[in-house]
């Protein structure tokens, strides 16, 4: 029976995680600037330099998306919720002491390995935890509020040294250690302890069926286009833009804070949606169309005004918005022994997949230009998720107490 006062700080304790989580995936990304400077990198060798470190920082999510995954489902989701602020805390306090690009990779993906656990043993412990048919208000919730993250890093990047940046994110990850003593493990999971024969976070059951491996491949696919967006149209909006009076450095911390109060808005939006449709499909479904007309649109706007930039990156984030119900939807999809893994895995899997697209638009880009390379990126992408989504079933108020077999 659902306590909710466990629930409730369940949802908070994951919802402040989540926010330090995406203040540190975010942070990086505003503060390179200044920070490579200040190792000596600039010019043309910024450019490699920047991808180099946004790859190790990925590959590291995909790793740790596998680590964690699988030691949700063995050890308890709890701990990894903890483990992994934890990790990413100290690597966030060292990445402000890096002296040289060596190890600024080793911090980066140290922290990419932290960052890849919260999000997924939160939304597991709070899908095992709420009532069915109120679980996505919960999701919606640790995503909305963690979106913020990437805005308070977007304040903080351009107020402070980066340094101190930062530390500002260790910081709070160590802060947030305190509220471990108010977290409980889902009873979904406390009954799958007891059932010793039962195989659990093993990664190579997803594919024993191949029932099983597409639907895991679906559930990856419907969450590429948000990565597309960001990782190319907002993290490279110089390339595509030009915003009268604007620098690249002033132009990228614009985009990015625009584009999550966006992405929060939306995630609030699609998850309200979810619960009034009573589906998790329809709403993915409109917020994919949605996203085909406004990167049609963003990738025409070449010369614009600061307030135009501003309202276009935030269009581009609000279609974005449906990263929650994603998640859930990986969530729901999956039995109590492998839920963890999956619901770590395949959003962790959708950011690696970064960096497939990010360098199938750098060889792109050397034939065609920026605007071609990112049309012919973003047409695969959404296409890729409109039939992955069109053969899932719905799962609003599925049953989620039961365990897949070998």
């Amino acid at each position: 029976m659902e306590n909710k006062k466990h629930t409730y700080w369940i949802v908070i304790i994951a919802a402040l995680g989540y926010f330090v989580d995406i203040y540190d995936l975010i942070l990086f990304n505003v503060v390179k600037g200044a920070s490579l400077k200040a190792i000596g990198i600039s010019g043309e060798m910024f450019k490699s330099v920047e991808i180099t470190l946004f790859n190790w920082q990925m590959f590291g999510m995909l790793l740790g998306g596998l680590i964690w995954g699988i030691l949700g489902d063995k050890k308890g989701r709890v701990s990894v919720l903890f483990g992994s602020i934890l990790m990413y805390s100290l690597a966030n306090i060292a990445n402000g002491f890096v002296a040289n690009i060596d190890q600024y990779i080793v911090c980066r993906f140290i922290a990419g390995i932290g960052l890849a656990g919260e999000l997924g043993a939160g939304i597991t412990l709070v899908s095992e935890t709420m009532h069915k048919e109120k679980r996505g208000i919960g999701t919606m919730i640790i995503v909305s509020f963690g979106a913020l993250g990437a805005v308070a890093a977007a304040i903080f990047g351009k107020h402070f040294q980066w340094q101190t940046s930062y530390f500002i994110g260790g910081g709070l990850g160590i802060a947030l250690l305190a509220l471990r003593a108010g977290a409980f493990e889902s009873g979904m999971y406390n009954n799958l302890k007891e059932t010793t024969t039962l195989s659990k976070g093993n990664f190579f059951m997803l594919f024993k069926t191949r029932k099983r491996a597409l639907l895991y491949l679906q559930c990856i696919a419907i969450g590429v286009p948000i990565w597309y967006i960001i990782g190319i149209l907002i993290n490279l909006s110089d390339r595509f833009v030009q915003v009268e009076g604007m620098g690249t450095k002033s132009i990228l911390g614009e985009a990015v804070m625009f584009t999550y109060i966006g992405l929060c808005v939306g995630d609030v939006m699609s998850g309200l949606l979810s619960q009034w449709f009573r589906s998790r499909k329809k709403v993915i479904f409109f917020y994919l169309m949605m996203s085909i007309g406004l990167v049609a649109y963003y990738l025409t706007c070449k010369n614009v005004t600061l307030n135009e930039y501003r309202i276009n990156c935030f269009l581009l984030g609000f279609g974005t918005g449906y990263w929650a119900l994603f998640v859930q939807v990986a969530s729901e999809n999956f039995g109590t022994n492998i839920r963890s893994t999956v619901t770590n895995t395949v959003p962790n899997f959708v950011r690696g997949s970064v960096v497939l697209i990010t360098l199938s638009f750098k060889s792109l880009t050397e034939g065609m230009g920026a605007h071609d390379a990112a049309i012919i990126v973003g047409a695969v992408c959404l296409s890729l998720a409109l039939v992955s989504l069109m053969g899932m079933k719905e799962t609003f108020s599925k049953d989620l107490d039961y365990h897949e077999l070998d």
